[in-house]
């Protein structure tokens, strides 16, 4: 079994937090974690400069249909950053991933 790290970024800690609890009740992921960043970006033909947040999210490799198709219909962006990496980590921590987490 295969296991992904989400990377996905927000508007603020609330959207961050809310999207989150949205994929921890549906148990496609396991855990989040949020970062506080800067992000400077062409939008709309001019370069933005603004706060955001990061979500780092972990599941399963079969749940990145699901959770992108959730991310999408609940993300305040037209064009939310949702990115995907593979991901290998150590076998009691793979363990939880998949007790807490639901096959799609």
């Amino acid at each position: 079994m295969s296991f992904i790290v989400v990377y996905i970024t927000h508007p603020d800690m609330t959207t961050a937090r809310r999207i989150a609890s949205h994929l921890l009740e549906k148990r496609i992921i396991v855990c989040a974690n949020f970062i506080p960043i800067t992000s400077i970006y062409w939008w709309e033909g001019k370069i933005e400069d603004t706060c955001e947040v990061v979500s780092i999210v972990k599941t399963r490799k079969e749940n990145w249909p699901r959770l992108k198709a959730e991310v999408e219909k609940t993300h305040p962006y037209k064009v939310p950053c949702i990115m995907k990496l593979t991901a290998e980590a150590n076998k009691k921590f793979e363990d939880w991933i998949r007790s807490e987490t639901k096959k799609p």
